[in-house]
């Protein structure tokens, strides 16, 4: 069994490849697949000609983030010790890929990190998808060291110390594969978004830990697939927020957050009902619609009833601290 593989979910991704791959196979030592969703672009042929040394593994339809990176790990199951599942759309830096798996190999009771992740447009800022690693407020909500709701920081280095955290980005996550195939990888149902949250969030509940690392860097453009002002991204939170709370908390509990989350969402999809832009309250109205239809079918967890607890953070209620409190900068909560 080889050590690792840094594993690419591709679809259409015609665009970015030529942009992103290239740093991939300059700056990595281990080997490089891509996993295609069954892509309708020319994205495959660019690979084959540009790119030969990529392995390929086909899909025969588009699974989505979770099912798309579920079908092509299975793929390897038996041939690597770790993957490291990488966006398209990043831009890596010299050693990041030996450095991670390092590290988890030096800590054995961590089941998935992830690196520092910058934003590719501005190197001087962090991206939005992970940023210095993150965590869960008391009612499901993501937040990062360097990224609270919509406020982004400048790096000034204040984030590089190695630490416990929620969640790893899977913009850039490198996971133990023995861990990942024990929880049955991602919940294929959630097609895409938060996926990797409610990984991480399994896996703690089963006493494992996530971690970051800020002595590694990459660079990710972000909005690859869906923009933040997409509609349909925001019903995928939505829903997807909404199953995974489910599955990780006890249903006295899941009753509490979800009035809360309810009376919260409501004023939000007012607000945006207000600003003209219908769309996005449908939006919200569908994730939970299809939440509550599909509710009997969501596996629920069975680990350790004290790890269902949600977050490791500093914050319970981090949209109080954010809209309230004016506190939009993690080192300040």
């Amino acid at each position: 069994m080889k050590k690792a593989a840094i594993v690419i979910l591709n679809y259409n991704g015609r665009e970015v490849l030529p942009v992103f791959l290239p740093s991939v196979m300059e700056h990595s030592g281990f080997d490089c697949w891509v996993v295609d969703n069954s892509s309708t672009d020319d994205s495959l042929a660019f690979l084959k000609t540009d790119f030969p040394e990529v392995q390929l593994i086909l899909l025969h339809s588009n699974f989505g983030f979770a099912g798309g990176y579920n079908w092509g790990l299975e793929e390897l199951k038996e041939k690597y010790e770790y993957f490291i599942l990488l966006n398209s759309d990043v831009e890596v830096t010299p050693g990041w890929d030996e450095s991670l798996i390092s590290w988890l190999g030096q800590n054995p009771d961590y089941s998935a990190l992830q690196p520092k992740i910058l934003s590719w447009q501005d190197r001087s800022f962090f991206d939005y998808a992970g940023a210095g690693g993150g965590y869960l407020d008391a009612l499901g909500y993501p937040y990062c060291r360097g990224r609270i709701l919509e406020t982004v920081e400048q790096d000034h280095g204040q984030y590089d110390n190695p630490v416990e955290v929620d969640w790893a980005s899977g913009a850039c996550m490198a996971v133990r594969a023995a861990d990942f195939f024990e929880q049955e990888g991602f919940d294929a149902h959630f097609f895409a978004h938060m996926e990797e949250i409610d990984l991480c969030w399994r896996l703690r509940r089963t006493g494992r830990k996530i971690g970051y690392l800020g002595s590694v860097t990459v660079f990710h453009q972000g909005g690859a697939t869906l923009a933040r002002t997409n509609p349909n991204k925001l019903y995928l939170n939505i829903r997807n927020n909404l199953s995974m709370i489910y599955k990780n908390v006890s249903g006295f509990r899941f009753f509490g957050i979800i009035v809360a989350k309810g009376v919260l969402e409501m004023a939000v999809g007012l607000g945006y009902l207000a600003r003209g832009k219908k769309d996005f309250t449908l939006a919200m109205m569908r994730g939970y619609r299809d939440f509550i239809a599909r509710i009997r079918t969501i596996k629920k967890s069975s680990k350790k009833p004290e790890m269902e607890k949600s977050t490791s953070g500093p914050i319970r209620f981090i949209v109080w601290n954010y809209l309230f409190l004016r506190k939009r900068v993690f080192s300040k909560l």
